[in-house]
């Protein structure tokens, strides 16, 4: 189930980073085939790296959409850099990514 693409391309002093995460994101309200509902899953936390430094953090709940997708421009970063896309969901399930800015 996890995985994320992502790309980032910088532009000035700013760096677009682009990530498609690959997750349920079910909510717990909907129902399955049998009947029951499905349990929540969903991403809680999606951050954007450089080393150590945190450059984004997002919070996410149920109400995003299946496999969700992330467009940020960001600061302190450039050509050359390799930036850390992740993601960690509710179940304490998680994902990860470096790309390298174009």
């Amino acid at each position: 189930m996890a995985g994320i693409k992502a790309k980032a391309k910088a532009s000035g002093d700013m760096v677009q980073v682009k990530a498609l995460m690959k997750h349920p994101m079910e909510t717990g309200l909907r129902k399955g085939k049998d009947g029951k509902k499905i349990p929540e899953h969903y991403i809680t936390e999606v951050t954007v790296k450089k080393g150590d430094k945190v450059l984004v953090k997002a919070n996410y709940g149920p109400a995003v959409s299946k496999n969700p997708y992330l467009s940020v421009k960001v600061s302190g970063a450039g050509s050359g850099d390799t930036l850390n896309v992740a993601w960690v969901d509710n179940k304490g399930e998680n994902a990860a990514t470096d790309v390298v800015v174009k």
